[in-house]
């Protein structure tokens, strides 16, 4: 799990290399699953999956989640746009997601990209053994509605190993001291979605694209973690992040 979860990280390190305006998210697709299985040996996990069939997910502005790469989707300076990407090595998948400001943004965008990310560290600082997965939901739900945002409930995350989508389910809200107790060597992901307006979603007739319902933006991030006998450890974690895990290592709070 660490060693694909480390490799992941290193995708998401070709794209913050990679001048996103300009692009079409089928590029990005293409790009991303040459450097997965010619660079790094490894599988794209999502293609072929319950019948996708790309590597990423690429979710612009209003998308919420399982946005289809297109040529046509030609990003442009000022949008909002999260790639979700699965990796295998050995048998055991990571998964992992960022959302992108594209250029100069809205600073109501950023705004919003900002606190969903801080969202998921509030929720992975609450992974240790003897807590309850009810304490992450609540911790993210409570960040994103003090600063205006509604949460998406319709997806979560979810246990992963030699499977994409295990158990437990981890919910993006709850109450304390509720849920699934975590104990020790547990993996699963947090992947909180906050929308600017209502937190109701649709379907898009491809089966796949969900937009929110207002037509406001949507942001997401997501992390696959360890429940280790301390803490926790972040197996996606990128080169960038490792000040905030040790800070998270330090105080056990965020």
């Amino acid at each position: 799990m660490a060693e694909a979860g480390r490799l992941l990280a290193s995708v998401f390190g070709l794209i913050d290399r990679t001048p996103l305006a300009g692009k079409s998210t089928l590029e990005i697709d293409t790009m991303v699953e040459r450097f997965i299985v010619d660079e790094l040996g490894a599988r794209p996990a999502s293609k072929g999956q319950y019948g996708f069939p790309y590597v990423l997910n690429s979710s612009i502005n209003s998308v919420v989640c399982h946005g289809m790469p297109k040529d046509s989707d030609v990003l442009k300076d000022g949008d909002i746009v999260n790639f979700d990407i699965t990796l295998e090595k050995g048998g055991y998948i990571a998964d992992s997601s960022k959302t992108y400001l594209v250029g100069e943004v809205h600073p109501a965008a950023r705004k919003l990209v900002e606190t969903t990310y801080a969202a998921l560290w509030k929720g992975i600082a609450e992974v240790r053994p003897g807590a309850r997965l009810g304490d992450i939901g609540h911790v993210i739900e409570r960040h994103a509605h003090r600063a205006g945002y509604s949460v998406v409930r319709e997806f979560c995350g979810h246990g992963i190993g030699q499977q994409m989508h295990e158990e437990p389910q981890v919910l993006h809200f709850g109450r304390p001291g509720t849920g699934v107790l975590i104990e020790e060597g547990m993996t699963f992901t947090i992947e909180p979605m906050l929308n600017q307006g209502r937190r109701g979603v649709r379907q898009e007739k491809d089966g796949w694209t969900v937009r929110t319902l207002d037509g406001g933006l949507s942001a997401q991030f997501e992390h696959t973690v360890a429940v280790t006998a301390s803490g926790v450890r972040v197996l996606t974690l990128r080169p960038e992040e490792r000040a905030m895990a040790a800070k998270l290592e330090r105080a056990g709070a965020f």
